[in-house]
């Protein structure tokens, strides 16, 4: 079976546009809406500075990506980087794997954003059981909308993108207008902020960024994918960067730590109110919502893919269970699904907690996985790769410190996760015999045509 076969992958489907609005879609969703409060409480007044710092440390993790890109464009993106690096191994079924449970945990934690900022329209802060429940019908609707034709999830994407750009700028502008630029919550000499303290807070920091690794999953559709795919990372992350950092200066200029902290799952909203009103209130909400539903439904187009991808290159197990439609639909079932179950289960700081340490220890198997064995035929800089792996090491160490003082479920939900997908790909390695025949592996709607 051709590693790029069955999913129904149409080349040249996607534009560098389309690609870029993938991917800020993603990042915008997750970022700035669903951190801006978690990040602060962990940083204190230099939150805007942890948002900077985490779009350094995303650049230089995006280096071992956009190099690996111009040489090996495919839809399978991660999977296929890693397979090349480590060939068809534990190393690269365990870690693809956790680089695609860390975008489902960021579908449910933009989901679960979808539904706080929504509630704030309506007088139902005691029904907390209409998070999860609005967050489960945002999945359910990006699925539907995942079933159409590329150009229509292109074109939606570009549209949102468009509208979620210019309404952070709004936002901010309006948010640093309106304060005088006198940034409350800012200062160049914080109090009571720890080394490891900040450094965590960067390591979520680095969760608004990471969407950018969704582009790689659509090298076999992207149109010039050896150009365009670096192109796209590079665009979006600089996009994101300049937003983040002006949102966050104007929530600082808002509102307090303390105003920020208590309305963590909400900030932005929050911080509308002094600026703007009511009307303000209102504005920051749709908009939040334009932002959570884009980003959902770009990150489930992504990841489904990707784990289309592993499925065809037998690096997961699966069945079709008598599913109707192809491979990249049951892929796109599973995905929703894990994420659906997610949301229901976990709440946002925990989420964006566990997608942090899966994420970056993902992210420290590629730059590894480059270093020891592509950087001489992909062209990497090695003092690059390893300024990337010591960067990731030093902020994934200082946030699991943290949680280990503030949170142990996390790091027990994290140990317990590693040791099951470690485990769990070592032992399907071990019994399963590849079988380009095995129709469990290969799309019915091929086989059937």
């Amino acid at each position: 079976m051709g590693e790029n076969s069955s999913s129904n992958y149409k080349k040249d489907s996607l534009k560098l546009w389309g690609a870029v609005s993938m991917g800020t879609g993603v990042m915008i969703g997750a970022g700035i809406f669903a951190l801006t409060g978690q990040i602060a409480e962990l940083a204190g007044t230099w939150f805007p500075l942890a948002f900077f710092i985490a779009a350094i440390i995303a650049g230089f993790s995006a280096y071992s990506y956009v190099k690996m890109a111009q040489t090996y464009p495919s839809a399978g993106g991660i999977a296929m980087f890693l397979k090349k690096a480590y060939g068809k191994s534990l190393m690269t079924g365990a870690c693809a794997l956790l680089m695609y449970f860390s975008m489902i945990i960021n579908e449910s934690l933009v989901a679960r954003t979808f539904g706080t900022y929504t509630l704030q329209l309506f007088d139902a802060e005691q029904a907390d059981w209409l998070v999860p429940a609005l967050g489960v019908g945002l999945l359910v609707f990006a699925f539907g909308i995942n079933l159409l034709k590329n150009k229509y999830i292109q074109s939606f994407s570009f549209f949102t993108a468009f509208l979620k750009i210019a309404g952070l700028v709004v936002l901010a502008a309006g948010g640093l207008w309106a304060s005088g630029l006198e940034f409350e919550s800012v200062s160049a000499a914080p109090e009571q902020v720890g080394v490891a303290g900040f450094l965590g807070a960067v390591a979520l920091g680095i969760l608004g960024y990471k969407g950018f690794t969704t582009i790689t999953n659509s090298g076999g559709e992207l149109k010039d994918p050896k150009k365009n795919v670096g192109r796209a990372i590079i665009v979006s992350i600089a996009i994101c960067t300049v937003l983040y950092v002006l949102i966050a200066l104007a929530v600082g200029a808002n509102l307090s730590i303390e105003e920020i902290v208590r309305a963590k799952d909400y900030s932005l909203a929050e911080a509308s109110r002094p600026a703007f009103g009511q009307y303000g209130l209102w504005f920051t909400v749709g908009f939040a919502i334009i932002a959570t539903v884009s980003g959902v439904i770009a990150s489930v187009f992504a990841v489904s893919r990707m784990l289309a991808m592993l499925t065809t290159m037998q690096l997961v197990p699966h069945r079709h269970f008598k599913l109707p439609g192809g491979l990249q639909t049951h892929t796109l079932i599973y995905t929703v699904a894990i994420a659906i179950v997610l949301t229901i289960f976990f709440d946002l700081s925990r989420i964006a907690s566990l997608g942090a340490i899966f994420y970056i220890i993902m992210d420290i198997g590629i730059h590894w996985g480059v270093f020891r064995h592509l950087r001489d035929e992909i062209g990497a800089k090695a003092p690059i790769l390893i300024t990337a792996i010591m960067l990731d090491v030093v902020v994934l160490s200082a946030f699991i410190w943290v949680k280990i003082q503030s949170d142990m479920l996390v790091i027990w939900a994290s140990l317990i996760g590693l040791i099951l997908v470690f485990a769990g790909e070592k032992f399907f390695l071990k019994v399963h015999k590849s079988d380009e025949d095995d129709p469990n592996y290969n799309d019915p709607q091929v086989a059937s045509s």
